[in-house]
């Protein structure tokens, strides 16, 4: 089963996410991370080498561009203002 079939989505949806020209909903990252059996920060972060070929723990770096950080920002407010709207 591949990653698209265990988010509910199609193939081309998650390739768009991967090359960064659409950026996923809070629930399908919640999906995504469930797919891969990770937690939902992980999919932010990556493990790579510097110029040594010395390892870089994952949790040093931040692979997401400003663009994506605003996006998630922006949506992970409306996300807490309408939760509190329903509680009001």
């Amino acid at each position: 089963m591949t990653l698209a079939e265990k988010c509910c989505t199609s193939p081309s949806y998650i390739g768009q996410i991967e090359i960064g020209n659409r950026f996923p909903s809070i629930e399908m990252i919640e999906k995504i991370a469930s797919a891969l059996n990770i937690k939902p920060h992980l999919l932010f972060i990556d493990e790579s080498s510097d110029e040594k070929g010395i390892k870089i723990p994952a949790a040093k770096q931040n692979i997401m561009s400003d663009k994506m950080k605003d996006e998630l920002v922006r949506r992970i407010s409306d996300a807490v203002r309408r939760v509190v709207k329903r509680i009001d």
